[in-house]
């Protein structure tokens, strides 16, 4: 392994900074494989002597990379290599499982919640109806290879509440059911993401200490008629889990290819 990370040089002088080549390195090293997920990294001083750097310089590198995700530390044990966080495009609207699975996860959900609540202020404007109207609720932990990864806590008017009672929202996304099962069109979907702090509640249900950040969207879909059809809160872990967008600088010119 070492020899791995040897066949690059560090540059010095340069106009990079020594802890930034070395961590530059080190993430090639772990992108490329040659240091697998969970795997142990040498210590500190054996990187120093590796790259021929400071351990003050190796112990920068590191911690930028724990920042990113891309290592964690175990204290007492040493520094690990992290799994690779599964990811969810945003070009297009579709459910969780359906996009997990096409990727070759197994998920699961495990249904903790599934009522009729009067609807709050915001679920009732996000789905245009009046403050205190019956709705649904449905709660949902899933899990990505047996591991917690997300809470989703969904809002919908109560008639299709109680036909999803009949579904197996075990194995199954509620996306699929609507347009299969339900005959429902979907359209698009309003998100928006942002981040906050595990509570009691969120750290049980997704197995993290209180005060972890999670990542939080808000995300209204409607149907193919722009009804709104449902309103979601959905809670994820920030170390397993990532969405993707690519956005262009500018939109195409109207007539080109």
């Amino acid at each position: 392994m070492a020899n791995a990370i040897n066949s690059f040089q560090i540059v010095d002088p340069s106009p990079i900074p020594l802890y930034v080549q070395v961590k530059d390195l080190l993430r090639a090293r772990i992108f490329d494989g040659s240091y697998a997920p969970h795997a142990q990294l040498p210590p500190e001083s054996g990187l120093g002597a590796i790259f021929g750097v400071s351990r003050i310089t190796v112990r920068q590198a590191l911690s930028d990379l724990q920042r990113e995700g891309v290592i964690f530390k175990i204290p007492g044990k040493g520094t690990f290599v992290a799994k690779k966080k599964a990811a969810q495009q945003l070009t297009h609207l579709e459910g969780f499982a359906e996009a997990m699975t096409r990727e070759g996860y197994q998920i699961y959900n495990r249904v903790v919640g599934h009522h009729a609540i009067p609807a709050t202020a915001e679920v009732a404007q996000q789905l245009g109806v009046e403050a205190g109207t019956s709705v649904a609720e449905i709660r949902r932990v899933r899990h990505l290879n047996g591991e917690p990864v997300s809470l989703e806590i969904t809002y919908l008017p109560e008639q299709l509440g109680q036909r999803l009672r009949n579904e197996d929202l075990t194995n199954r996304d509620i996306f699929l059911i609507f347009e299969n099962d339900f005959g429902i069109a979907l359209g698009h979907a309003d998100l928006q993401i942002g981040a906050v702090t595990a509570d009691r509640t969120l750290a049980d249900a997704l197995q993290v200490s209180e005060g972890s950040a999670l990542l939080r969207i808000e995300r209204l879909t409607y149907t193919a008629e722009g009804k709104p059809l449902d309103f979601e809160y959905l809670y994820f872990r920030s170390e397993t889990f990532q969405y993707h967008l690519r956005i262009a600088r500018r939109p195409a010119p109207v007539g080109s290819e």
